[in-house]
């Protein structure tokens, strides 16, 4: 989603506000803008189509915009197509006040109705325009900024992450968030706000999180904020511990591959704070997770990757629960009536902890009554601070637009959380339980030996970058896996791409085989390996290249069927899909680059996704 940057210091704002939109830049957009206050209370705009180094060169070409108070913007479109008018920020008819907005706005059309009425024009098509449309209306008439900002927001309907300037007061700037992240950091050498974290490391690590509802008043040496009832709110402030470092490419062409090859590194960190003396030991849930004996029914829910996290978690927990479970998309999830209730786990997964979809979701879930447990990588995100329980990934910031580490460690804690439960109901013995932790130990370095196999997918991805057409098959977790695979591709790669369940392929699917397509057939699963082959040949026999993946023990039993092989180590069954995952990822990012595609952050993609 868009990302917001605000400053109010001693300091000029426009380098500090260019400086954090591209710390932002990961997040996805299409034009950029930023908006400067000077002492005297004019607002100068700047704003432009494409990429922040456009804008850059907009700001040096034309007259300066002074001032130590400002907001900045990276827009992706939503209302308006990408232009230098729709970008933000969007002012109001007088320029008293300018807006930056992450969110929708549901009833903006009926708003702008009401405002030309009274003979407002507007300049956009951006719901944005809307508010500060409005919020000067309120302005002008009430005379109170507060109450116009108060106003504006009972009358508003949506969701929405506010920074906003009002010209009448040159030393502050106000914020204001609902269902949309923002945050306030407080430095030395002023106060900041941004959407993201990562666009503050450079200048503060001490952050505070508004909630839902919440409008902060802000100066370079205060911050004030206030509820829905205008009381003044005491914040909790946090320290963030990610390295700066962490958040830049350290050498690597992408942030993609950095963080594709600091999986191992990532699981570790996943892993051990949660074992101790060879137990699995989730410190969140409490000691004695009694929910899960009195559960009756899982739903895993989550939107792209963390569905598929999802997908793989349905097979895990039902096969070794006994206990009914159900991958959904968290915006299918709110609008299917489901059944649930007090004997309902439902485990939200969200990379950001503010997907829109999925909090709606986590809401409704917890209205109905259900039990709510959140994976996400973000600490004091929405969704953390709204579930009974949250589990953290600790997989430490991720830039590229495209997850593999992130994935990787919510891929683990289901694995995890898989057994604890299982030991939970007395379902599984000593020797199994040993068996797993042994594994689970051995993980990091079995990531590190795949990572080492890197020139073979290099070599695989050079000959396939250029067809059209690529079909990901398999079975059980194997298929499970294959929808991430296909959505790593098609994400970086913009090449068509699908994944089946092998078995279906004959049911339709296989009328599209011919020369020119290649099927990626995952085959790790000992049961359903033999079936997995089949359904490959069929394939195969009609024109279609193969590529597979399977275990190192299993390779030579392809090596003489398909064009490559692609081989991992053998591991417990509930831990091979974070081995297996690892040259998917790879292969999709060198198609990508053998293309030429911007990889970290491909075309109308953004990391977070805000808006339902």
């Amino acid at each position: 989603m868009c990302g917001i940057i605000g400053f109010c210091g001693e300091e000029e704002a426009v380098p500090v506000l260019l400086e954090g939109l591209e710390k932002l830049e990961y997040r996805g957009y299409d034009s950029a803008g930023v908006a400067v206050i000077s002492g005297d209370g004019v607002i100068r705009i700047r704003k432009r189509k494409g990429r922040i180094a456009s804008l850059r060169e907009k700001i040096e070409a034309e007259e300066p915009l002074p001032g130590t108070v400002g907001i900045g913007h990276t827009r992706w479109a939503t209302h308006g197509e990408p232009n230098d008018v729709n970008a933000h920020p969007q002012a109001g008819m007088s320029g008293r006040i300018v807006v930056v907005h992450n969110g929708i706005i549901e009833n903006y059309r009926e708003i702008r109705q009401f405002l030309e009425r009274r003979g407002y024009k507007f300049l956009s098509e951006t719901d944005t325009e809307v508010v500060a449309q409005l919020m000067e209306y309120y302005y002008l008439g009430k005379g109170d900024l507060m109450d116009a900002v108060y106003s504006m927001l009972d009358r508003i309907k949506g969701s929405y992450a506010l920074g906003i300037l009002c010209s009448d007061y040159p030393g502050q700037l106000i914020a204001a968030r609902k269902d949309a992240p923002l945050l306030i950091g407080y430095g030395e050498d002023g106060n900041y706000i941004a959407s993201d974290v990562t666009a503050l490391l450079s200048h503060t690590r001490t952050v505070s999180y508004l909630e839902d509802e919440e409008v902060a008043v802000i100066t370079k040496d205060q911050v004030t904020v206030y509820d829905a009832g205008r009381l003044v709110v005491d914040k909790e402030l946090h320290t963030v511990e990610w390295d700066v470092s962490a958040a830049e490419k350290g050498g690597y062409s992408h942030f993609m591959i950095k963080e594709i090859m600091e999986q191992p590194e990532a699981v570790r960190k996943t892993l051990s704070p949660r074992l101790r003396d060879g137990r699995i030991f989730f410190e969140e849930l409490g000691e004695d997770p009694a929910f899960i004996r009195n559960c009756s029914s899982i739903y895993i829910i989550g939107c792209g990757s963390a569905y598929h996290v999802g997908v793989v978690g349905k097979y895990m927990l039902e096969k070794h629960l006994r206990i009914p479970a159900e991958a959904c998309l968290a915006s299918e999830f709110r609008y299917s009536d489901p059944i649930v209730g007090p004997d309902t786990l439902v485990i939200v997964i969200s990379q950001s902890g503010e997907t829109l979809d999925s909090m709606a979701a986590l809401r409704e879930a917890k209205r109905r009554g259900a039990r709510t447990l959140a994976i996400v990588n973000v600490i004091g995100s929405s969704i953390a601070r709204e579930a009974d329980y949250v589990i953290y990934t600790w997989a430490g910031p991720e830039i590229a637009v495209a997850t593999t580490k992130a994935y990787s460690t919510q891929l683990l804690l289901i694995s995890m959380l898989t057994v604890y439960f299982k030991d939970q109901l007395g379902k599984i013995t000593p020797e199994e339980y040993d068996e797993y932790v042994d594994e689970l130990l051995a993980l990091p370095d079995k990531l590190d030996q795949v990572l080492a196999r890197v020139g073979n997918i290099q070599k695989t991805a050079s000959k396939y970058f250029n067809l059209d057409s690529m079909f990901f098959i398999g079975r059980n977790l194997d298929y499970a896996l294959g929808l991430e695979g296909s959505l790593k591709l098609k994400e970086i790669s913009y090449i068509h791409s699908e994944s089946y369940a092998a078995g279906e392929l004959k049911h339709g699917t296989i009328s599209l085989m011919e020369p020119g397509v290649l099927v990626v057939a995952i085959a790790t699963c000992e049961s359903v390996l033999d079936k997995t082959f089949s359904n490959m040949v069929e394939a195969t026999s009609r024109g279609a290249d193969a590529v597979v993946l399977t275990t190192e023990e299993h390779a030579g039993n392809f090596e003489k069927t398909v064009k490559a092989v692609l081989s991992v180590p053998s591991t417990h069954d509930l831990l091979q899909a974070n081995l297996n995952i690892v040259p998917l990822q790879l292969f999709a990012y060198y198609v990508a680059l053998n293309r030429g595609c911007d990889i970290d952050k491909p075309r109308n993609l953004a990391k977070s996704v805000t808006v339902e």
